[in-house]
């Protein structure tokens, strides 16, 4: 599992926001019956993989609460823009 907490708490927040944004359109007065049909089978399928990423973090968390998983902390190392790594002479 390559997630972290935070990432999957992303992805939520995302989904959330699109689940939102769809289900305005599933009930829009103003648009046509085959649009508000298709809106609603997308609300389905975000519905769908906000519950599978809410299961994915529950687990995680679990896991991490208890010791069974340790989180890896990944660093990022950015060399631009520091005149450290810059070479003499070079572009």
């Amino acid at each position: 599992m390559a997630e972290t907490i935070g990432s999957l708490v992303d992805k939520i927040s995302i989904m959330e926001l699109k689940i939102y944004h769809m289900q305005e359109q599933v009930e829009r007065a103003d648009a046509a019956e085959s649009h508000r049909a298709a809106c609603l089978a997308k609300l389905s399928t975000l519905t769908t993989q906000r519950n599978d990423l809410a299961s994915e973090l529950s687990s995680l968390y679990g896991a991490v609460s208890t010791g069974k998983k340790e989180l890896k902390i990944y660093r990022q190392y950015k060399m631009y823009n520091d005149p450290v790594f810059r070479i003499p002479g070079g572009q």
